[in-house]
């Protein structure tokens, strides 16, 4: 027998459906027909139920529920170990803004630990799914090969994706955050801070998240008619592997007067370069990040980066994913957002450049996402 919560006027016991028949003068079946198929109840009766379901604050049990309707009201979401960076805190604002989003829509959140690209992690997935303790999944750490949307879709299990998985065949719902266009508006806010020669600091080839980011670069560096060969380097997400990584763009005559990091951990290891060899991020190097981390605004000086539009990726993956549950055929929503750049002062104009700044060419299609091309480098 379902049981509620327990009311004030009953001595703290639960309230049952029995009981509430009881005040109703109706039969249990009645009174859960009138939570569950209201249409199959006569006016008067619906409303002397809901009013004993009122009097006595009867709440029926989420477990009760959903062994009545195979439905368990919660979104699986899978959290695989990350070392600390100071990018660790965007997938803690995603989170946060995709718990109360699904809140609202009268989901859980449920967490599990999923070893990243591993047998193991397809497991914690299927395990889920044969317990029946999830409806659907949200997926982050997207990347190519990734298996999980095609085994999810096979089985026809609802699911939304923060970011796209970069398989040309996967038609699943996903949303992300248009790295390329990011890095495309860096560019054209340091050209128009007067800066001709901007180097890239980047993940290593092969991240479909990392070469996106590089891809806005590079395009909007050939936009401007700007040299790319020789300016670009790779680091894992460290800031030590950062410093090191970045040197030769700032040794070695290559005379770079500004650096896109893919991420702000990245940036930190520029600053952390400069300051070694006696220079000054944003005087004598201007240093662009991405994510628009707390550090940022901390950093001395303060860091101009990419801020990611997160609490509006959560609402818009719980929407499609809702969606998705409820209209199981509907046809895959895929939406990308554009990040916006924070300026401050670790991208102000170089004095040397000051004098003579070149015009911006603007882009002639700021919503277009041509194909990707192949490195000149």
């Amino acid at each position: 027998m379902a049981r509620g919560k327990a009311a004030g006027g009953n001595g703290g016991k639960p309230v049952t459906l029995a009981m509430v028949a009881q005040r109703a003068g109706v039969s249990a079946q009645t009174v859960s027909n009138a939570l569950n198929s209201p249409g199959l109840l006569a006016g008067e009766t619906l409303e002397r139920v809901r009013r004993a379901i009122a009097d006595l604050d009867y709440r029926p049990s989420q477990a009760a529920r959903s062994l009545r309707t195979r439905s368990s009201r919660l979104i699986g979401y899978g959290l695989a170990p990350t070392p600390p960076t100071i990018s660790t805190f965007v997938a803690d604002r995603f989170l946060h803004a995709l718990s109360d989003s699904a809140d609202r829509a009268g989901y859980r959140v449920l967490l599990f630990a999923a070893p990243f690209g591993t047998e193991d992690e397809q497991e914690r997935y299927d395990q889920l799914v044969r317990d029946h303790s999830v409806d659907a999944f949200v997926l982050s750490n997207t990347h190519r090969g990734d298996r999980r949307p095609g085994w999810l879709a096979k089985w026809e299990i609802p699911y939304v994706a923060f970011g796209r998985s970069w398989a040309a065949r996967d038609a699943g719902d996903w949303v992300d955050v248009d790295g390329a266009h990011g890095t495309s508006e860096a560019v054209d806010h340091l050209v128009a801070a007067g800066h001709r020669r901007i180097g890239l600091l980047g993940w290593p080839r092969g991240s479909g998240v990392g070469d996106d980011r590089a891809r806005g670069w590079r395009e909007a560096m050939e936009r401007h008619d700007l040299p790319v060969r020789g300016l670009r380097r790779f680091a894992e997400d460290d800031a030590k592997a950062a410093q090191e990584a970045v040197a030769p763009l700032l040794d070695n005559g290559n005379g770079v007067t500004a650096v896109v990091a893919v991420s702000d951990t990245l940036a930190l290891g520029v600053y952390r370069a400069l300051r070694e060899r006696g220079r000054t991020p944003g005087t004598d190097v201007a240093v662009v990040g991405f994510d628009d981390s707390p550090a940022a605004a901390l950093l001395s000086p303060s860091l101009s980066s990419l801020h990611q539009p997160l609490e509006e990726v959560g609402r818009a993956c719980t929407r499609l994913l809702v969606n998705r549950i409820e209209n199981p055929r509907a046809d895959p929503q895929q939406l990308l957002l554009a990040p916006e750049l924070v300026a401050r002062e670790s991208s102000a104009p170089h004095p040397g450049e000051r004098s003579e700044r070149p015009e911006p060419h603007p882009d002639p299609r700021p919503d277009a996402h041509p194909a990707p091309r192949p490195d000149p480098e």
